[in-house]
Parts: C-alpha cells; sequence; structure tokens
C-alpha cells in the first residue's frame, strides 16, 4: 500500500554502506586509538622511572586499536543497512543492540548531507534525515558522496510531495 494513509512496516531494509565505509571506520579507529598511543609512547620516552609501565601501555592500547580497526568494522558493514522508499526511510544500526527505524515521509523535516574531512578522503557523505521525533534524527553514514546527494534530492522531491505537516 503506498501513498496518503499507507500502512509503513518495520521490515529490514536492502541497501548496504559503500564498501569504503569499511575504510573509513578503521581509520577512525586507527585515529582514535593512535592519540593515546602516541601520549603513552612520548611519556615513556620522557618520563625514566615509569618507562616499562608507559611503553607497556601504549603497546597493549596500540595492539587492541589494531585489532578494533581489523575486526569491527567488517562487523558494522555487515549489520547497517538503509533504505528508502516512496513512502518511508528506514535505517538499521547497531552492534550488539540492533536499532531498526522507520521515518515516514510525512514526518521529515530537513534532509542534510555532510563530508567531513576523513569522510571526503573515502569519498564517502553522511545524510541525516531529521524528523519530528523524540529520539532525533535518522543517519545513514557511509553512502558514496555521489549516492548521498542523489538520496538527498530524491527525499527532498518525494517529502515536498507528500501530504502532511511533518510535526
Amino acid at each position: 500500500m503506498t501513498g496518503e494513509g499507507a500502512a509503513v512496516r518495520l521490515r529490514p531494509p536492502r541497501n548496504a554502506l559503500d564498501a569504503r565505509a569499511v575504510g573509513w571506520w578503521r581509520a577512525q579507529l586507527l585515529l582514535l586509538a593512535a592519540v593515546p598511543v602516541l601520549v603513552l609512547g612520548v611519556l615513556g620516552v620522557l618520563v625514566g622511572p615509569a618507562r616499562v609501565w608507559l611503553l607497556g601501555s601504549a603497546a597493549a592500547l596500540a595492539a587492541l586499536g589494531a585489532a578494533c580497526a581489523a575486526l569491527l568494522p567488517l562487523w558494522w558493514y555487515r549489520v547497517h543497512r538503509w533504505e528508502v522508499t516512496e513512502d518511508a526511510v528506514y535505517v538499521r544500526t547497531g552492534y550488539f543492540w540492533q536499532e531498526s527505524r522507520i521515518a515516514p515521509m510525512s514526518r521529515i523535516q530537513t534532509v542534510d548531507t555532510v563530508r567531513g574531512p576523513l569522510e571526503q578522503s573515502f569519498a564517502l557523505a553522511t545524510v541525516t534525515v531529521t524528523t519530528a521525533s523524540a529520539k532525533g534524527a535518522l543517519r545513514i553514514e557511509g553512502l558514496h558522496h555521489e549516492v548521498a546527494a542523489e538520496l538527498a534530492e530524491r527525499l527532498t522531491r518525494i517529502t515536498g510531495a507528500t501530504p502532511g505537516d511533518a510535526t
């Protein structure tokens, strides 16, 4: 059933993210781990009495960061899904606790695209769909920037033609 008064049902979204999202997530995790590893390493070199403890901590954190960067993005890629129909935006995210959300077109208030510096280096973008929901906006991260631009344009066109006041 489509159009006004359509029944929107929770179901698994069909689309995977761009495969480059795995590299983007890896880079984020490596950068996140690199900062404390660098601080601990510098302190380990400068503070003689605590050298073993600080350098050991830096090595352990580096190993943990590398393991997370190797494994988590692949897992995340498998569970993140999205889809847009004429009636709704479907998003599924989550690692341990999966969250599935639907935003009916009549509830969408704004559609934004964002490309941070790291996303730009991977040719990716994030589409944020703001709704009249207390839960907040739906974010579709890890889309190819051209797909994100087309999606934002499509959502704008569909929501403009959808009856309702988005409240």
